[in-house]
């Protein structure tokens, strides 16, 4: 049997009030009034689709033997490099083994579906046992545009195999169509989109329709036979009008999510699919479909194994931390769409030696220290001396992962003069459970209510970027449990 073997899910704690951007620019496009119900996911100033990707895949891999994953796919429409793989970073940021296949699915909001399929037969094939598919989009809109409020960030991730199967895989139908209904050309920033209407009449209402109907037919099954039906659609009249050419009933249709995150690019099928997984019974058919140059319409029967798969945090819980942000400005500024002064200290070098972060990638990306086989002392970074006073010998270290581990904080101070996005910058001294203690940089909380003790959980995030070379730091930052 394969299928799904698990899930999770990745919502940034920040959400703009939608209200926020009509109160700002609803003098300039007043008709910005219909779409500002609910509340839209925005990325922290530090997080991006690779941060993102690497939250959800955590928390999907969670309880599961890392060892035995074979394969990572990353779907984005956003990556953060043109000619980098972005799933080598990824995969480096969950301390994956080495020997394992990676590969980038992007340039199409239907790469995350497509990446699934590609996944499923590989494994089906037997060539491999088991691939993680994290996908992920954090796309930018001109300011006050309709978009600006449809769109949203986040990740989803699935663990896919052939053990412990909590949702099997019958099948899929594909539609490869150069529907274009928006592209982003080489050096460009935005999408150019064409006409809405058009979109919605010619691309979605007539597309998903026909990939979902043709994956029914395929596989001899009426609607009826089916209990959850995903598929996304940031119109979210257009989306109710699908579900009546399908024939479902509302109860069949998971919602499109505008009111809670908007839409999440590539990442929105699967954000769609872990919601209904995390509601599903075993003996329910799902069909999730793609929209983007065509679709790609799965076809998954839930197991009894679901029961039996440890609480994560997934969507549901994702969407319940949250941290409403009525500051528009704040959004602008997080997103690079206002040019802000940064101060005399910002012009520090940030260049990157390649060469040092291949010696120490383990120690970066994935956040592996030490761990003393002699007297058991575990250090942040490692070293060739154990820095127990009682032991002090050499080349007794063997790896120990930090970034599962949680921690307290020591000590931490909140810094005006350093340079911040959003200032103060906030670090301190953690101390790890079981041992272990380092100086790290605090990111989703505020400076009032941070106090030595608390309880600390460790996030993938951005550390810099060296954007005269177009090249983004990563590490890890302490974050509230």
């Amino acid at each position: 049997m394969v299928g799904i073997v698990s899930y999770g899910g990745y919502i940034p704690r920040r959400r703009l009030n939608r209200m926020s951007v009509i109160q700002e620019m609803g003098w300039y496009i007043p008709a910005l009034l219909m779409v500002a119900n609910g509340e839209r996911s925005m990325c922290n100033w530090d997080e991006d689709s690779i941060t993102m990707a690497v939250a959800s895949a955590r928390d999907c891999i969670s309880g599961f033997d890392k060892s035995k994953i074979d394969g990572l796919f990353l779907a984005t429409t956003t990556p953060a490099y043109a000619d980098r793989q972005n799933a080598g970073i990824v995969a480096a940021g969950l301390n994956l083994r080495e020997n394992i296949a990676t590969a980038d699915f992007t340039s199409s909001l239907k790469s995350a579906t497509s990446a699934v399929i590609s996944a499923l037969e590989s494994i089906k094939s037997g060539e491999k046992g088991n691939i993680l598919v994290a996908a992920a989009d954090h796309r930018k809109t001109r300011s006050a545009s309709f978009y600006e409020m449809w769109f949203g960030d986040g990740s989803a991730s699935l663990l896919l195999g052939n053990d412990n199967v909590i949702a099997e895989y019958k099948g899929s139908y594909s539609m490869s169509l150069d529907f274009v209904d928006h592209f982003r050309g080489e050096g460009k920033d935005f999408d150019y989109t064409w006409e809405e209407r058009w979109i919605r009449d010619e691309g979605y209402a007539k597309i998903i329709p026909q990939a979902i109907n043709g994956l029914l037919a395929k596989y001899k099954l009426s609607i009826k036979d089916i209990a959850r039906v995903v598929y996304p659609c940031f119109i979210s009249r257009e989306h109710k009008g699908i579900a009546k050419k399908l024939g479902t009933s509302r109860d069949q249709v998971i919602d499109n999510m505008h009111e809670m995150t908007g839409e999440t690019g590539a990442a929105h099928p699967l954000v769609m699919l872990v919601s209904a997984l995390e509601q599903a019974k075993p003996g329910e058919k799902i069909v999730v479909a793609s929209f983007g140059q065509g679709s790609d319409a799965l076809l998954f029967e839930v197991t009894g194994n679901i029961t039996k798969l440890a609480q994560r945090a997934g969507v549901k819980g994702s969407l319940a931390n949250k941290k409403e942000e009525s500051s528009y400005a704040r959004f602008l500024k997080f997103n690079e769409l206002i040019n802000a002064e940064t101060g005399i200290r910002a012009e520090a070098s940030t260049q990157t030696a390649l060469t040092a972060l291949w010696r120490n990638r383990k120690m970066i990306l994935g956040f592996v220290g030490g761990k003393c086989k002699k007297c058991g002392t575990v250090q942040y970074p490692k070293t060739n001396v154990c820095v127990n006073p009682k032991c002090n010998t050499f080349h007794t270290q063997e790896d120990y992962e930090f970034s599962d581990k949680e921690a307290k904080v020591m000590s931490f101070t909140g810094d005006y003069l350093a340079v911040s996005v959003e200032p103060p910058a906030i670090y301190g001294m953690v101390q790890f459970d079981g041992g272990g203690r380092t100086l790290l940089d605090f990111t989703d909380c505020d400076l009032e209510n941070m106090q030595v003790g608390q309880a600390m959980k460790l996030s993938f995030r951005k550390k810099y970027q060296d954007k005269e070379r177009g090249f983004t730091g990563y590490f890890w930052k302490a974050t509230p449990k």
